[in-house]
């Protein structure tokens, strides 16, 4: 679109990418230039703050709480050469075109441009939300003024961040440890992880036993002959399933009114039911319907984008941008499902062309927001322009990763308009009486997807590993009341009660979207921020808290709790929405929040409780820094009080009998206090820290326990722990425990045992001695080089000199063992979709996918691992690649041994490499100062340390 005849406009954009996008769209008489993000913002630091501000008290926050939450802001050092061109770029044309993002922070950046540039020619707004031609140019044809509204809202959303990360933060400096950080919005979001964590501390598992019956039909006919049917009552009354269950005592809930069948009553009962005929009571059938799925807000893609892709809330932000910048789809940062009538028009043609006129609906399909505080109002996610690509027409236009997620926009925007999805469901009801009369109810249920509607282009994830995807169908036998079944098979199974499970990514961000807190700019710089911050690892997909986040959050719940309270940080939200929207002073909200005020927002609020500012200072002294520092765990049977400290150098365990003398500790510091202590390894979650791993890791800590005296030698013998498991250690004599040994109940004769090794089995005829002793690959027999496998670890110690020396004669070979059953078969892989099933190894139980092999950890069994902690543990194994493979050195040329240097040439040959270490650094430095500085990436930051 040409600029009038003679006239020169000047379009500022965000980044680079843009620039280039839309300059293709634009005619001659336009420079499209970028700003690279952000051009100012609040000081970081002292060195930020200009010399004629340095004296002010208010200087360190960057804002003057005294006369009107004054914003002190600074260009940034990386942007100034950028400012310089665009002012340069100001006053050589004769209109200036504002075309930064359609939200809140995009028209702070253009209100920021227009402050630093200072222009003297007339400046325009230009909003659109899709980079494509006659979007620009639409834009170009209708710009608008600043809303100075929601710049206000922006600026008083950086400013009550701004106060509460200067305020706070020093708070957990001081007693907790230092560089540590307290945002508005990070803080909350790891709190809901850290009560997830405890949550899952505080479980104790329960087993509960059902029967699964496969019943056949006699006469089948088209369906199938047999089917699943799960045990659901006996006698009248319901079989307890997990929901039934206490979670913090693993016991049937009061009144629940339920059978709690365990392993001997389940296959009692399974035979009792043996032969006996099976009667269909009840059969009810419904019509199933399903609608599809709202088109995608930044929230469900970065969900949606966790679960299929495996991306991260930043990896899914990242593509999204190239792929809005590009003009592949509109602007991702919205909560708005809705879609323009081009949009609608668009996504239904494409539906006729690809799926057929009886998958359109015959009216179009539009959706309203169910997000607390919506606060945008552009489109949904999706495909760009009035026509949209399928993900075939820009395969070869885009990486794999911009393809993944271009596709899944497209599938879901175009099932958004299909028809809906339609079948049936049907309940099945059957009895038998058992041979002692007992009348037990088997369930089943089926569903069957007449016309697939939306789901032929989409189906959406769940979070749940065990849910069942929306296009699962299940087919049961025409059944009718009263018709006679029989039982091909009668099985007990066990099931255990599982712990919640932990937040992902994507379901952090939807509880955070449920509860109002947060908008769609933020949540992917939250998800790493409270990552970069050290308060929260991943582990897969898994979000585990660190002691750390247990620390800070336990100061902020006892002594500032309503700083991370959900409804008061929601209600934050709803101030700066009505500040954006023209009903409410930005001024008036910042000073109730930072001074107190008795008309501040919310029922005894920061506001109301004086502000925070007398918050932070008035309660400072009455913070003991040890109490906040110790995490509770339990008390062990000896009566004494496990807990976690959290100290300068990490967390570990301490234990100690109540009422025992503690040294007081400084502030910060990680406390003085009696009693055993021991390190808590890297990676450890907090809810593996149960009784039994505390007390093997006190074993390594400095806690061994002693077994005995070695009657030969008069040297205690002591059980340790140490990297590679536990092991009994006398003088120095060393050795690991057997994979049949426990350390809990390892007897002093079993020690002395082990420390018989390598045992001397006696000598051959050659003069070399025979020995027998364990190692990596298990039990052996060793004659000079020559190695021999035994069979069993009992054979080390019975092995005869005559049945060593045939072993060693007989030739070496490499026989494989036929493969021994798995000890359970568990199920799918939520993570690869892979069948995960626990074998029996060398080194003891192990969790595989058929590719991947992990360790049970200590405390855990095949029994009562879940398939998320094993999904969790191969997806750790995964993260840290194979090992890397051993190359052969080759061997150097033997060496006479060099006369001893002496003193002064020691010396002469010290100066020497000083000097010419001197002269590399040097030269490095040189080269540093010659090498051009690196641009600043063009994605612009986040203004909120949240």
């Amino acid at each position: 679109m040409p600029s009038k005849a003679g006239t020169t406009r000047l379009v500022i954009v965000e980044s680079p990418a843009k620039a280039k996008t839309i300059s293709g769209y634009l005619g001659p008489g336009y420079v499209v230039e970028a700003s690279f993000g952000h051009v100012r913002d609040l000081p970081r630091n002292a060195a930020d703050v200009p010399a004629k501000y340095k004296g002010e008290p208010w200087a360190r926050l960057g804002v003057d709480v005294d006369n009107g939450f004054h914003a002190l802001y600074v260009v940034s050092a990386d942007r100034r050469q950028q400012i310089s061109k665009l002012v340069k770029l100001a006053k050589e044309v004769d209109e200036i075109f504002l075309a930064t993002d359609e939200d809140r922070e995009g028209e702070a950046i253009a209100w920021h441009l227009v402050e630093t540039l200072k222009p003297k020619v007339p400046v325009k707004r230009m909003v659109f939300h899709e980079i494509t031609k006659p979007a620009i140019q639409a834009a170009v044809a209708n710009p608008r003024e600043i809303d100075r509204d929601l710049v206000d809202a922006q600026e008083a959303r950086r400013i009550l961040d701004r106060l509460y990360g200067y305020e706070v933060s020093p708070v957990l400096w001081k007693k907790v440890m230092p560089k540590l950080s307290a945002g508005r919005v990070q803080s909350v979001a790891t709190r809901i992880v850290v009560e997830r964590e405890r949550q899952r501390m505080a479980f104790r598992t329960a087993e509960y036993w059902d029967i699964l019956a496969t019943l056949a039909v006699a006469n089948a006919g088209e369906g199938p002959r047999t089917f699943n049917a799960t045990l659901v009552a006996l006698n009248g009354d319901r079989i307890a399933t997990g929901k039934d269950f206490e979670p913090t005592t693993g016991r049937v809930k009061a009144g629940a009114g339920v059978v709690h069948l365990d392993s001997g009553g389940a296959r009692g009962l399974a035979a009792r039911l043996e032969g006996r005929p099976f009667t269909v009571t009840r059969v009810e059938e419904k019509p199933y319907r399903r609608r599809p799925y709202a088109p995608f807000i930044t929230s469900t893609l970065q969900q949606e984008a966790a679960r299929k892709l495996r991306f991260s809330s930043q990896q899914t932000m990242r593509t999204a941008q190239r792929l809005y910048e590009n003009g592949y789809i509109t602007y991702m940062r919205t909560d708005s499902v809705n879609l323009s009538e081009t949009a609608i028009a668009a996504a239904r043609r494409q539906i006729v062309e690809l799926y057929g006129e009886r998958s359109v609906p015959p009216e179009p399909r539009r959706y309203t927001g169910k997000v607390k505080n919506a606060q945008e109002a552009h489109e949904a996610i999706r495909p760009a322009g009035d026509n949209f690509r399928t993900p075939g027409d820009v395969a070869k236009e885009l990486s794999a990763e911009e393809f993944k997620l271009y596709e899944l926009i497209w599938r879901r925007t175009i099932a958004s308009q299909m028809t809906d999805a339609v079948g049936s469901s049907v309940s099945v009801r059957i009895r038998a009486v058992s041979s002692a009369q007992e009348e037990a109810d088997f369930g089943a249920t089926g569903k069957t997807i007449t016309d697939p509607g939306f789901l032929r282009a989409y189906v959406e994830s769940s979070d749940d590993e065990n849910a069942e995807a929306e296009d699962a169908e299940r087919r049961l036998p025409n059944l009718v009341k009263d018709q006679p079944l029989t039982a091909d098979e009668l099985a007990a199974q066990g099931h255990h009660t599982q712990p919640p499970s932990r937040y992902t990514e994507a379901s952090l961000v939807k509880a955070l979207e449920e509860l109002g807190i947060g908008r769609p700019s933020t949540y992917a710089s939250i998800m790493q921020t409270i990552q970069d911050r050290g308060y929260v690892t991943k582990r897969g997909q898994a979000m585990i808290p660190t002691f750390l986040a247990f620390a800070v959050i336990g100061l902020l719940e006892r002594h500032y709790p309503r700083l991370i309270d959900y409804d008061f940080t929601a209600s934050m939200e709803n101030e700066l929405d009505e500040i954006a929207g023209g009903d409410h002073a930005a001024v008036d909200f910042l000073t109730a929040f930072y001074f107190g005020s008795a008309n501040g927002a919310g029922d005894q609020d920061i506001a109301r409780s004086g502000g925070l500012k007398k918050l932070v200072t008035e309660n400072l002294n009455e913070i003991d820094a040890r109490s906040v520092n110790s995490i509770p765990l339990f008390t062990d049977d000896e009566g004494r009080e496990v807990v976690v400290r959290v100290g300068r150098y990490g967390p570990y365990l301490q234990r100690a009998v109540p009422g025992e003398q503690q040294a007081p500790a400084a502030e910060g510091e990680e406390g003085g206090g009696q009693g055993d202590r021991a390190p808590i390894p890297e990676g450890l979650a907090p809810d593996e820290l149960t009784p039994e791993k505390v007390h093997e890791l006190f074993l390594g800590g400095g806690g061994e326990r002693k077994l005995g005296d070695d009657p030969a030698t008069g040297e205690p013998i002591l059980l340790k722990s140490g990297r590679f498991g536990p092991y009994v250690a006398s003088g120095e004599r060393k050795s690991s425990l057997l994979r049949s040994q426990s350390p809990d109940s390892l007897t002093f004769d079993e020690a002395l045992k082990l420390l018989s090794l390598p045992r001397v089995v006696g000598v051959a005829p050659d003069g070399a001695e025979v020995l027998a002793n364990n190692g990596r690959y298990g039990p052996y027999v060793k004659r000079g080089d020559e190695f021999r496998s035994l069979d069993s670890e009992e054979k080390m110690f019975t092995v005869t000199l005559d049945e060593a020396l045939a072993l060693l004669a007989a030739p070496k070979t490499r026989q494989r063992r036929a493969a021994a059953p798995p000890l359970r078969e568990m199920g799918v892989d939520p993570l690869t979709e892979k069948p995960l099933v626990i074998k029996d190894g060398r080194f003891g139980p192990y969790v595989t996918d058929g590719e991947t092999n992990a360790s049970l950890r200590r405390g855990q069994t095949p029994e009562a691992l879940s398939i998320e902690e094993a999904s969790e543990m191969l997806a750790e194994k995964r993260a840290k690649g194979p090992a890397p493979k051993k190359t052969a050195a080759k061997k150097a040329p033997a060496k006479k041994a060099p006369a001893k240097k002496t003193t002064a040439a020691k010396k002469t040959a010290a100066a020497t490499k000083s000097t010419a270490a001197k002269k590399t650094t040097t030269a490095k430095a040189t080269a540093a100062k010659k090498a051009p500085a690196k641009k600043a990436a063009p994605r612009k930051a986040t203004t909120s340390p949240d």
